[in-house]
């Protein structure tokens, strides 16, 4: 089966094409007719499962077949990258000490392997990276506590915080070698954004980028914030996690984190129908196999001409 690389892609497969989000346009790359889909197979116990073969997939997109499988590989051990947002706004002040000494929790246990790394961003109206890139737990803690002025105006524009999250720092760094995620502390609420929703998830897909959200158990239940945190977990392929500051339900989170980012299948494909107008697409992903559960974002934006 053919083999890609992430550059012959970059050559091959990928149009250049100006990406708007309000009045702003950024060029972003984008695939012209093929689909990445990473995703993890884990066991009842939550355990890896290593040997998952092309034949033991069913793929459908938005109901058809794929035209054609271009390859399917397997990728053990990546390093991590993690964009670590704290939503700093007066919606989230009841939570701010609380979520800032809970990622503090996650940040100690998350980087594990030499390669891994991470940033910190603090939002409101505004979001401003706190500590760039870096492998040194003490450093991004320290950026988690560092005082920034990011209340220039009331609101909170949680998708615009998402966008430049990606397109500033992930486009740079996606590689079929690295496993990116961001790390949400927020209770979804949205009320200053220019982007949308499909803005924000679409640049995720773009960049490979799955959204691990956290939310206080005592945000308010019926909420507009937990559908937005819902559909950006699931469309990305992560998961809504509940703040709990004890040792085990941390190292937990954690655990299920890396089940379903270091230890994944990448299967690259054409659909047989794909039109260029920015419409959703829903994957469909399942095995025969009884004890095999996947985990898989649940579709992707259409790029446009």
């Amino acid at each position: 089966m053919r083999q890609h690389t992430i550059l012959s892609l970059l050559i091959l497969f990928f149009l250049h094409q100006p990406y708007r989000v309000g009045s702003q346009t950024y060029n972003l790359s984008v695939p012209v007719d093929e689909i990445v889909l990473t995703f993890h197979v884990s066991d009842p116990r939550g355990l890896s499962i290593a040997d998952i073969k092309l034949e033991d997939l069913h793929l459908l997109d938005n109901g058809q077949l794929p035209r054609k499988i271009l390859s399917f590989t397997a990728t053990q051990d990546r390093p991590i990258r993690a964009g670590i947002l704290l939503d700093t706004s007066d919606s989230m002040t009841y939570a701010a000490s609380g979520n800032r000494a809970l990622a503090t929790r996650y940040i100690q246990h998350l980087l594990e392997q030499q390669a891994d790394q991470a940033f910190t961003v603090k939002f409101a109206f505004q979001s401003e990276i706190t500590q760039p890139w870096t492998a040194n737990n003490a450093a991004l803690t320290s950026g988690l506590n560092r005082f920034v002025s990011v209340r220039s105006r009331p609101g909170t524009a949680v998708f615009d915080t998402i966008y430049r999250a990606c397109l500033n720092q992930f486009a740079h760094t996606t590689s079929p070698d690295t496993a990116n995620f961001i790390l949400l502390f927020s209770d979804g609420e949205d009320n200053a954004s220019r982007s949308t929703l499909k803005d924000a998830v679409d640049i995720c897909q773009h960049t490979n980028t799955a959204i691990y959200a956290v939310r206080a158990r005592t945000a308010a239940a019926l909420s507009s914030g937990i559908t937005t945190l819902s559909d950006l977990t699931s469309q990305t392929g992560g998961r809504i996690l509940y703040a709990d500051d004890s040792d085990a339900q941390v190292l937990s989170d954690v655990r299920a984190i890396e089940a379903d980012l270091r230890n994944q299948y990448q299967l690259i494909y054409r659909p047989a129908s794909l039109t260029h107008d920015g419409s959703f697409h829903r994957i469909e992903l399942t095995t025969p196999r009884r004890e095999a559960a996947i985990t898989v974002r649940s579709g992707y934006y259409a790029p446009w001409r």
